[in-house]
């Protein structure tokens, strides 16, 4: 599903990845951890085409995507890898559904599909009754189901999620966190989630260690 090799990065004199080797089986839901300035983020973002790396290879979904061009390169994000952050970015002047509808009108889905696709998920996301809300109206755990249902909306490959549930309190936290193992099982869904909250890592099929922009050797859960 995706396959890193040799991955670096440095900002200025600062190399914030040293040579990441990583791959990632389809349907796996694993976590990336470690202290800050370990390099996650940056990692998640070169996985995620967000950000290009100096030297290494990236494939996703069979598709080598280093070294192709900026507008190719948006066109396969945008289909194929769906985004969620800490805070949700939703669109406030747009409702729960326009927002969940915006990635599939940018890959030029007809509009009545687009509406179609979004208030299925939003139905899976048990939002279908919070569809005319705007952002403003909704509880945190909602709009960032909202950013899920978002992600989801062109079948990505897999999605990648920075912190989903730092900015949520217990209880839409540990819902978050199921709703990921939900979507696995009805979708057969990726997901890629750099995170700092231990319950969530340690019920990942996979945990990945990061230390001074390197991997730590893979823990697989038990």
């Amino acid at each position: 599903m995706i396959r890193l090799k040799g991955i670096t990065k440095s900002f200025g004199s600062l190399q914030v990845l040293k040579g990441i080797d990583l791959e990632i089986e389809k349907g796996e839901i694993i976590s990336i951890v470690g202290p800050s300035g370990a390099g996650k983020t940056t990692l998640l973002q070169i996985m995620g085409t967000l950000d290009e790396p100096d030297e290494g290879t990236i494939e996703i979904d069979g598709t080598m995507v280093s070294h192709m061009k900026e507008r190719e390169l948006s066109a396969f994000r945008n289909k194929n890898i769906g985004f969620v952050f800490q805070f949700h970015q939703l669109l406030p002047e747009f409702t729960a559904l326009e927002n969940v509808m915006i990635p599939a009108l940018i890959a030029g889905v007809s509009s009545k599909e687009s509406k179609g696709r979004a208030m299925e998920i939003l139905e899976l996301m048990g939002l279908k009754e919070r569809a005319i809300h705007k952002p403003n109206e909704l509880s945190g755990g909602e709009k960032q189901r909202v950013a899920v249902a978002r992600a989801l909306i062109n079948h990505p490959a897999v999605v990648l999620a920075d912190e989903p549930s730092g900015s949520l309190d217990t209880h839409n936290k540990e819902e978050l966190h199921q709703l990921f193992f939900d979507l696995r099982k009805r979708l057969g869904q990726t997901f890629v989630i750099v995170t700092h909250d231990e319950a969530l890592a340690k019920i990942t099929d996979r945990m990945i260690s990061m230390v001074d922009g390197l991997i730590v050797p893979n823990v697989r859960q038990e």
